[in-house]
């Protein structure tokens, strides 16, 4: 076990300590990066949307004509198990597949003898800490390289990589991915921009990988009466917000206040993410810690 992976881990059916889990370094996930993850935030032990997760992961390994190694309640099992052996009450779930280890190296798919590798652990999951998010974040913009089926949630994540160590190497805490003078998403975010009191969105296509925060924001929107439009955003759109947001499972809701060197807004969190970050808050503490 390491501070960031709990004993055991899940590999192909067996569970067993993080340092006696191999895999074959035929394995096309190492060669190729060819298989999908997926990551379940776990609030109090309770996994939250577990179906939306594995209809996700589904969706995914559809996407790359690979055959899920585990039904929905197998997965479950595992994902349950893993819960419980943790130390920690707030979780994060790391779910991977890949096409498996073949005795050759060849691009095209191995026989469908070749099993998949199913892999899965528990870390904890460390949120923004209150000073960050009181301040805000930078971030920079960078063109987006990536290929054109972001929606799918695979391995193969050595753009979203590159662009996020530019990030770090600026000093600034995410890259936001810029597409023909549109923006798409951050390296490992979705990204919300706010004008006028407006909270706008990028639309899901397959040039962005749909969040399940993503959808908690839309809802929590809709519920409070937060003016709303999903639909593309412009660069320039972005250069004149009010306020940006990165969202995610760690990072919930956590506010740019600097891109590219000049400020967003007056350079300070605003109101509308601050009542999304509440809103998110309670949502947090009576429904995801609910069950």
């Amino acid at each position: 076990m390491t501070p960031y992976v709990a004993d055991p881990v899940y590999l192909n059916g067996q569970f067993l300590p993080l340092a006696e889990a191999g895999v074959s370094p035929l394995d096309r996930g190492f060669l190729y990066g060819d298989g999908v993850y997926e990551v379940i935030p776990v609030y109090s032990r309770r996994a939250f949307r577990i179906d939306e997760h594995l209809s996700r992961l589904q969706a995914t390994l559809a996407g790359i004509k690979l055959a899920n190694p585990l039904a929905a309640d197998g997965w479950k099992e595992v994902i349950f198990q893993l819960i419980a052996a943790a130390p920690w009450d707030d979780q994060s779930i790391y779910l991977q597949v890949t096409r498996g280890a073949d005795n050759k190296r060849d691009h095209a798919f191995p026989p469908a003898t070749v099993p998949p590798t199913a892999f899965a652990f528990a870390s904890p999951l460390l949120t923004t800490p209150a000073d960050v998010r009181a301040k805000g974040v930078a971030a920079i913009s960078v063109p987006d390289l990536r290929w054109s089926r972001c929606d799918l949630k695979v391995i193969s994540l050595l753009a979203n990589v590159l662009a996020r160590q530019q990030a770090v190497e600026a000093g600034c805490a995410e890259a936001l991915l810029i597409r023909d003078g549109w923006l798409k998403e951050g390296a490992a975010s979705n990204i919300f921009v706010v004008k006028n009191g407006v909270l706008l969105a990028p639309p899901k296509t397959h040039l962005m990988l749909p969040g399940i925060t993503y959808d908690v924001i839309l809802e929590l929107a809709a519920q409070h009466g937060q003016q709303l439009e999903v639909r593309e955003i412009s660069e320039t759109e972005l250069r004149a917000a009010d306020e940006v947001w990165m969202t995610s499972s760690t990072k919930e809701i956590l506010a740019i206040t600097t891109l590219d060197g000049a400020p967003v807004g007056n350079g300070q969190p605003g109101p509308c993410g601050e009542q999304m970050w509440q809103w998110y808050q309670d949502f947090k503490n009576t429904i995801m810690r609910k069950g």
